[in-house]
């Protein structure tokens, strides 16, 4: 398992974590992800034989939020 951290400008209320945290979710792969609108920060830990961290990165921009 890997655990990343990234930088999320645009998370800016609870509906924002939320969708953030469903799409990663949704990816085979991902174990858990979290998003924090103080900090606009997401954590995400996953299995990189499986997904990768470009994949999630991916998704999120896909769902409104580009990570950086």
């Amino acid at each position: 398992m890997q655990e990343v951290k990234l930088n999320v400008p645009n998370i800016s209320c609870g509906h924002c974590t939320m969708t953030i945290e469903n799409a990663g979710s949704a990816l085979t792969g991902v174990e858990s992800i979290s998003a924090d609108v103080d900090t606009k920060e997401v954590d995400v830990v996953f299995d990189e034989n499986t997904v990768s961290l470009d994949d999630i990165k991916k998704t999120l921009a896909e769902a409104g939020y580009p990570a950086r």
